[in-house]
């Protein structure tokens, strides 16, 4: 999220124009925060490609696993709307959910594990406001954030009311919740540099 390109809007208006909108745009109590494009300079300009292919060893993992579930799992294009503290719409990495959406949902509602893969321009938000916004999510297991610059993970698991913390670096291996799948490091960060 950028501060550079803050818009007021109702949460109507957002979900009307988030469709139309070149690039994409988090909502957060009433501001638009773009994401992408020219009139943005501070937001993302898309992602690296060690980003996005952390993002599908992620899916690539989660997928046959969720749908033996009845779950689904979806890459940074699904949006999942958080009431808890006001409207708020993200676009996480990946967002794995087991409600019961129909083909042409814009958004999920009640994930059970939620990635972020972070980035230089991202992290200080992914480790804060979204850690505390994904968190109070009820339907919400897990949380996982995914360092792009040197090779380590932080997963946040959902223990009765509170939240236990996994990091991992170098190597190791994370049992992601809702779907119950190991994933070592190495399958995490596989083709990548790191």
């Amino acid at each position: 999220m950028t501060s550079s390109a803050l818009q007021k809007m109702s949460e109507t208006e957002y979900l009307r124009t988030e469709e139309l909108s070149p690039f994409k745009r988090e909502y957060v109590d009433g501001f638009v925060y773009a994401l992408h494009g020219e009139d943005t300079p501070n937001a993302q300009a898309g992602a690296l490609s060690k980003h996005s292919l952390i993002g599908t060893n992620i899916i690539a993992a989660l997928h046959r696993p969720a749908l033996r579930q009845g779950c689904k799992v979806y890459a940074s294009d699904m949006r999942v709307r958080i009431q808890a503290r006001g409207a708020r719409y993200y676009y996480p990495a990946v967002a794995l959910t087991c409600e019961d959406m129909d083909d042409d949902a814009r958004y999920a509602s009640s994930p059970c594990f939620i990635v972020e893969v972070l980035s230089q321009g991202t992290q200080v938000v992914d480790r804060g406001q979204k850690l505390s916004d994904y968190t109070a999510l009820p339907s919400l297991q897990g949380y996982l954030m995914v360092d792009t610059a040197t090779r380590a993970a932080r997963l946040y698991i959902r223990q009765g009311e509170g939240w236990s913390e996994q990091y991992v670096e170098a190597t190791g291996t994370l049992r992601l919740p809702c779907v119950d799948v190991e994933l070592t490091l190495d399958e995490l960060y596989e083709g990548t540099s790191l």
